[in-house]
């Protein structure tokens, strides 16, 4: 049912049974396999209640965002009780649902013996420690709920310090102190009349805790600034050689590591977990015709994916707006492949690299809707449909990753001297060659090069012949 609001969000078109219920989404609930899988995770799982609040879209759109959240919340170790939604104009300044759904979510809470709810989006502090004020359990929001399944996915040293450095640019403004035994900061006539002897040390326990938290990120900035100096150099390098850069991006969980071992036989870790690649993978792959390339895997991109994040892995997002052709990898098996395009775009756009070649890579078309690829197709003309599981579909990938590399612009036919086998080994890496016929004075190539590998092939060949001083 589509409703208009006026300015003053007017409810009286809204369906009164949709405002009046907390709408439970079936099938959120955690199912434990066996008596030792329960025994198992009891100890280790929270339990929690999902609570999301739809303000716009259809209804389908809102089930899908929180289905995704139990995902989310599954793969960071917690057993889903329950999952609701509350249809409103907007969300609630205060509690975030309303003050009466937050008494109906509390009860629930005590019904299931839930010890977490988790919000399907980005509360404000006064939002979150208001709704814990009335439920009486910890309350998280969506973007606290990623950076802890980063935290736990991260294994390399720069991985982790980019996912600490986003946790704690998240927590800074969300610091609070509680009781009364928090020293404060006071002037000459403090609150009560207390005067000499009642001034607080200068610094609030508030402040100390900020100040330690902006001197960790500061330090945690400058040490990924260093890190990823290495990963600059290698990309320099294959810059300078000319060899033609494609990276991997897409929705988590879409097959973007499937796919890099489908078309390089890398043999990188593949999960069916969400976020199960946080540090980037760069493989060497060839094009049906020889030519050299490197493909890279990077980590997946979600919906409201928190502004931390994108942050903290700048150094390691920018590699695609630096790339020559970037394959952006669809979920054709997820019910809203749209929604999953257009949140990647989005990050892309804010990481700089929009304008850099795209081709729609649809995986999994082994599981999905016949329909939903066939609109797909429609909407995004152009794009492949591929298997990786399968490998339907990855010869013509192959076909459109070459043509859409660089072109090989520079004719070369010059004689290379046997003693610069290394440009005549990179003219056949890393161009066409047309013919190459051995001479007693070197090899006679005609090929079609880059422009700076036929500049040092002539002035090979124009040293070889030049006379001796």
């Amino acid at each position: 049912m589509s409703t208009v609001f006026d300015d003053q969000h007017n409810l009286s078109d809204m369906d009164l049974e949709d405002r009046h219920a907390l709408r439970r989404v079936a099938g959120l609930s955690t199912e434990l396999q066996d008596v030792s899988e329960v025994e198992y995770r009891a100890l280790r799982l929270e339990r929690v209640v999902l609570i999301g609040v739809w303000t716009e879209g259809s209804l389908a759109s809102a089930e899908n965002s929180l289905r995704e959240l139990n995902r989310l919340a599954e793969t960071a170790g917690s057993e889903v009780l329950d999952g609701l939604i509350q249809r409103r104009s907007h969300v609630d300044a205060a509690t975030y649902v309303g003050s009466g759904k937050a008494r109906e979510l509390a009860e629930i809470v005590a019904s299931t013996g839930a010890d977490t709810v988790i919000c399907d989006g980005e509360l404000t502090p006064s939002q979150l420690r208001r709704l814990e004020g009335v439920v009486q359990v910890k309350v998280i929001d969506r973007t606290a709920l990623i950076l802890d399944i980063f935290a736990q996915h991260a294994r390399s040293r720069e991985g982790k310090a980019q996912v600490e450095l986003a946790q704690l640019q998240y927590m800074l403004p969300r610091l609070r102190g509680w009781g009364e035994s928090l020293s404060r900061q006071a002037g000459g006539r403090v609150a009560g009349g207390g005067g000499i002897g009642t001034r607080g040390p200068g610094e609030t326990k508030l402040e100390t805790d900020r100040r330690r938290l902006r001197t960790r990120i500061g330090k945690l900035k400058r040490d990924i600034s260093g890190m990823s100096t290495g990963r600059k150099v290698q990309h320099a390098q294959r810059h300078r050689r000319e060899v033609p850069s494609v990276v991997i991006a897409g929705y988590t969980n879409a097959g973007k590591s499937s796919l890099l071992n489908a078309l390089t036989g890398a043999g990188v870790l593949v999960e069916d977990a969400l976020f199960a690649t946080l540090d980037p993978a760069v493989r060497r792959a060839e094009s049906p015709s020889g030519r050299d390339f490197t493909l890279t895997d990077t980590v997946g991109f979600v919906r409201h994916l928190p502004h931390q994040l994108i942050e903290a892995f700048r150094s390691t997002l920018e590699e695609s707006a630096d790339a020559d052709l970037i394959l952006h990898v669809v979920d054709g098996a997820d019910p809203e492949p749209e929604a999953q395009i257009a949140a990647v775009r989005g990050v892309l756009a804010e990481i700089g690299a929009a304008k850099v070649p795209e081709l729609i890579v649809v995986n999994k078309i082994d599981a999905a809707d016949p329909v939903v690829l066939q609109g797909l197709r429609a909407r995004e003309p152009g794009s492949l449909s591929v298997s990786a599981k399968t490998g339907a579909g990855i010869p013509a990938l192959r076909e459109a990753i070459e043509a859409a590399l660089p072109r090989l612009d520079v004719q070369v036919n010059v004689v290379v001297p046997y003693s610069r086998g290394d440009l005549l080994a990179r003219a056949h890496a890393e161009g066409e060659v047309v013919a190459a016929e051995h001479t007693p004075d070197g090899t006679l190539l005609q090929a079609r090069v880059l422009p700076g590998l036929a500049v040092q092939l002539e002035a090979a060949a124009l040293a070889a012949v030049a006379p001796a001083p």
